[in-house]
């Protein structure tokens, strides 16, 4: 049993390290061999739209995100995190998220990992990043086993609230849970499209 942990703060040693951490603490608690994967002082460039990966799901882009995709793909858990930054997600988030449209064939695929995730916010926005993180989960049929909202202004605040941090804990010890319950999509439903709109007939 595998957790991960993404931090997408570019901050090293900020609150959703802390959070992320332990979550990862409480999923090492149940027995899950973690990791925490951090974008802080990497270079990692967004999506450029090149479609190369389509063919072989393979990102073609060299940079410190490389890395992040074989512990991605053996991972049975994903917990993501994100500081708010202008009431949404950080651009490394997005990169991230952007980035791993190269899993789309067989065998590189997060189709049934659990997914969690963290956000952290000084004021408004936390609620849109959860959000767009989930409609991610979803597209990449993913399980989704639980979030963590938390308002703070440092990590010295954060360790404070003990509830926050329990929760915290919680959400690493419900990441193993849900992975343990075996649950997976129908081999039916993995090919079906889940966005509609106007292209869709």
């Amino acid at each position: 049993m595998k957790i991960l942990a993404i931090s997408c703060s570019p901050n090293k040693n900020g609150s959703t390290v802390l959070l992320l951490n332990k979550a990862l603490e409480g999923a090492k608690a149940d027995g899950a061999e973690v990791e925490l994967f951090s974008v802080a002082e990497k270079d990692i460039k967004p999506c450029d739209s090149c479609r190369a990966c389509g063919k072989t799901g393979i990102c073609i882009i060299k940079d410190s995100l490389e890395p992040i995709y074989d512990k991605m793909l053996a991972a049975d858990g994903i917990i993501f995190g994100t500081p708010v930054y202008y009431y949404g997600m950080t651009a490394q988030a997005k990169i991230v998220m952007d980035r791993t449209h190269s899993f789309n064939q067989p065998g590189r695929s997060l189709a049934n990992k659990v997914a969690g995730v963290v956000a952290v916010a000084g004021s408004l926005g936390v609620e849109d990043a959860v959000k767009d993180f989930c409609f991610y989960f979803l597209a990449r049929r993913m399980i989704i086993a639980n979030y963590l909202a938390a308002y703070s202004l440092g990590p010295g605040e954060l360790q404070k609230m003990e509830k926050c941090m329990q929760a915290a804990y919680d959400l690493g010890k419900v990441m193993v849970t849900v992975a343990k319950s075996g649950f997976k999509y129908p081999v039916d439903l993995m090919g079906r499209a889940i966005a509609y709109g106007t292209h869709t007939k």
